[in-house]
């Protein structure tokens, strides 16, 4: 978060470019806000600021009705000043985008840069250069040779182009581009949490939240699955079908509206752990089931701290609902995003059946 003072000044403003960077919580209302908020203010020293609306739901804060900090849609919906900035990339390209161009749409910089990073998860210049090595990627393919791509990617180095093209998915030549796997991520914000969503052609490889502890690993596994040609396959932020398919479906899970999902899932795992995800996607929405009763079903009664494992080396969460296993006493235990966020979606889901059944 910035600093406190920033976020002081930021809330009294009303500044919409910190909006989505942290929320304000109110001690006597009980009550969390977005930074541009327009309720009658409340006096600074009853005033505590979050990260997340899910981390100020778990000191006991709801979300405020006028604001809506929670609210899926408001959260995910990109800024002017963002959208501005990936229509300069698209304008620009192979070129990068400076700040005199910035200037010249008369877009501050910083604030440009600071919303860009809060709606996509990364820097503005990081964004860039991965949909440059992306085009690259995509001059090869047409059949272009190593100049030709270095070209569609804007670089005046053929040796920077190289390097870039190595890190990236361990390219050293045209040929070696062609063969290169490209997948497509994105950021969701949800109520609990902004989520990373990764897609290949044939699903969905990891949907899980951004501070999960082990998801940098996670990423690097799907990278080498879903690469037949050997090399790791690179990540883009962009468009794809199936990540508009994720980011809907999540959208109307949270809503209230979805208990099931339908987008394809490539998740690879061992013969075992695909029985226990496939026994998770099985558990009926609003209820759960003991780990004990999971290590039965799938066919080994002995094996509770293997499905155990099993769950927890599940990276697309929500979509592949582990949160709905508890212990056998009921109690929540082992829920990779937090056990916050296991309580959050288990009394979503039981509150949305209840008022379904009324």
């Amino acid at each position: 978060m910035p600093s406190v003072p920033v976020m002081r000044r930021a809330f009294a403003e009303k500044d919409p470019s910190f909006d989505g960077l942290f929320v304000v919580a109110v001690r006597t209302t009980g009550v969390f806000c977005r930074p541009v908020c327009r309720a009658r203010p409340p006096r600074p020293e009853n005033v505590e600021f979050f990260p997340t609306p899910a981390a100020a739901a778990r000191q006991g804060y709801r979300p405020c009705k006028l604001c809506r900090p929670a609210d899926v849609a408001a959260a995910a919906a990109p800024s002017p000043a963002v959208e501005l900035l990936v229509r300069l990339i698209q304008s620009c390209a192979p070129d990068r985008v400076t700040s005199d161009d910035l200037a010249t749409a008369g877009v501050d910089p910083s604030t440009a840069r600071r919303q860009f990073r809060r709606h996509f998860g990364m820097t503005f210049a990081a964004y860039q250069r991965a949909r440059r090595l992306a085009d690259a990627v995509g001059e090869a393919r047409a059949g272009g040779g190593a100049v030709a791509a270095q070209m569609a990617a804007g670089f005046e180095s053929a040796s920077g182009f190289r390097a870039a093209a190595r890190r990236a998915v361990g390219a050293v030549s045209a040929a070696d581009l062609r063969s290169a796997t490209v997948l497509a991520s994105a950021r969701i914000l949800t109520p609990v949490g902004p989520m990373l969503a990764i897609v290949g052609e044939a699903g969905v490889a990891v949907c899980d939240f951004e501070d999960r502890a082990g998801l940098a690993a996670a990423v690097d596994r799907a990278r080498v699955r879903l690469a037949p040609s050997g090399r790791p396959a690179m990540i883009v932020r962009g468009d794809h079908p199936l990540l508009s398919r994720v980011a809907a479906e999540l959208a109307e899970y949270f809503a209230g509206r979805r208990r099931a999902f339908d987008v394809p899932l490539a998740v690879g795992g061992t013969d075992f752990q695909r029985r226990a995800w496939d026994y998770l996607r099985g558990i009926p929405y609003g209820q759960t089931r003991s780990y004990g009763r999971q290590a039965a079903d799938v066919g080994s009664p002995k094996a509770v701290r293997a499905v155990g494992r099993a769950n927890g080396s599940n990276f697309v969460s929500i979509l592949i609902p582990c949160h709905r296993v508890v212990a056998g006493d009921g109690t929540l235990a082992g829920y990779g995003g937090g056990l916050a966020r296991k309580r959050w979606l288990l009394d979503h889901e039981r509150r949305v059946a209840a008022g379904a059944e009324a």
